[in-house]
């Protein structure tokens, strides 16, 4: 066990990328607003999502490329639109994880600085250990950050059971109304990143062609991915209940922009289950969304680039692998394109911060409703890919079930999502 331990690559790479805004915002507000009942969703989210967040690393182990050669496959058109929907989601999915990680960051620092110049420091960070250190680091470095997030978010779930709210701070919680449509939309944002969009299949997929490039061999099991999977469906539900336990039926209010959002977390937290605990919370929270914001910046930016030299590639993709050039550049040349790529995000997410500052729940409700909204689109791909390209028992048929299940599942909600938004 403690060698397949050593052995995690890619399952907690997808677990920091997963495990972030989902948790930390809306799953704690999840609790807080509506009791542990939404723990449903967290279950529910996991088991129809399953299928493609599996098919990453898993069509990486049976073809040894990416997933993005599968959408090639398809055809061009499928891969521009992977091109289109990253490019139409990446600067309101930097801009809403780095916040709230600026948020924590001043709290734990004191430092008076406006959250705009933190967010610039932590994007600079992560610029560097990404474009400097590779693969190699970050893969070293998230063991560290998950390891750290595991232990001190069971240790803060564990005590917030031994908390009682106040008789006199007592108030009714609210109850979740499927037929009301503000509990609706809040579902619908709460369920786009739980645990993730689902482009982290793609990412999952080039990070473990990473690893191979690198000198690892290829796995020969799913233990990787299946740590890093229900690891974010433990750390989810240990969330909401963080949320249902210390905030549900006290009568605060949760605020909106994401600096306040963050301190007052970490302060209600504290306050509840003792002071001794504030170091337990804050480093909880802050290496929940660090974790995010590092590998957020990381994956996007190797997707445009890996989707780049296949477009101008002659290949139909069963050629061309991690290692290879398009016909157009070089080695380093990819390499300097992710580059200037991680910057182009960066600077994206600051200037939509500087519009979107002063209310964390609007960005945050963009970004995760945006995802929602093209995940249909991602899945019904992502089944062509299996059913025309892999072997007939690559998915037993329970899993298409589960597939078919999740795309209609995703497109009632998102049918009802615009209606609301539209009627409202």
């Amino acid at each position: 066990m403690l060698s397949k331990l050593k052995a995690l690559g890619p399952g907690l790479l997808y677990a920091g990328a997963a495990v972030g805004v989902s948790h930390v915002v809306q799953s704690t507000k999840a609790g807080a607003e509506y009791g542990n009942i939404l723990i449903v969703g967290i279950i529910l989210a996991h088991i129809f999502k399953y299928p493609f967040f599996e098919l990453g690393p898993k069509y990486t182990q049976e073809t040894q490329q990416n997933l993005l050669h599968g959408f090639k496959r398809i055809g061009k058109w499928a891969l521009a639109i992977v091109a289109l929907l990253t490019i139409g989601t990446m600067f309101t999915i930097q801009a809403a994880v780095t916040i709230v990680t600026s948020g924590l960051a001043l709290k734990i620092t004191g430092l008076t600085m406006s959250p705009v110049a933190m967010s610039a420091i932590l994007l600079i960070i992560c610029i560097a250990i990404s474009a400097i250190g590779r693969f190699n680091v970050l893969d070293k470095i998230m063991k560290v950050i998950m390891i750290t997030l595991s232990v001190t978010t069971v240790i803060a779930l564990v005590s917030s059971f031994f908390y009682q709210i106040p008789s006199a701070d007592l108030k009714p919680g609210k109850v979740f109304d499927l037929g009301n449509g503000a509990d609706i939309i809040f579902l619908i944002a709460f369920l786009g990143w739980m645990p993730a969009p689902l482009d982290i299949s793609i990412w999952h997929s080039i990070w473990s062609e990473e690893e191979v490039s690198h000198g690892k061999q290829q796995r020969k099991s799913m233990f990787d991915f299946r740590v890093g999977f229900w690891g974010t469906a433990i750390l989810g539900a240990s969330f909401l209940m963080l949320g249902a336990n210390v905030i549900y039926g006290s009568g605060i209010e949760l605020a909106a922009g994401g600096v306040a959002y963050a301190q007052q977390l970490i302060d209600i937290y504290v306050k509840s289950i003792g002071s001794w605990s504030y170091w337990v919370i804050a480093i909880a929270a802050f290496t929940t969304m660090f974790s995010t914001t590092l590998t957020c910046l990381d994956a996007m930016p190797r997707v445009l680039t890996r989707i780049t030299a296949l477009w101008r590639s002659q290949e139909t993709g069963d050629t061309l692998d991690a290692s290879e050039v398009s016909q157009s550049g070089t080695k380093e040349s990819a390499y300097r394109m992710r580059v200037i790529w991680l910057f182009v995000i960066a600077v994206g997410a600051l200037v939509l911060l500087q519009f979107f500052i002063s209310d964390m729940k609007q960005m945050v409700n963009v970004a995760t409703s945006l995802s929602f909204l093209t995940a249909p689109i991602l899945a019904i791909l992502m089944i062509q890919i299996v059913r025309k390209q892999l072997p007939k028992s690559f998915w037993p048929a329970w899993k298409y079930g589960i597939a078919f299940t999740g795309v209609a599942f995703l497109i009632l909600l998102g049918v009802a999502y615009l209606r609301l938004v539209a009627f409202s």
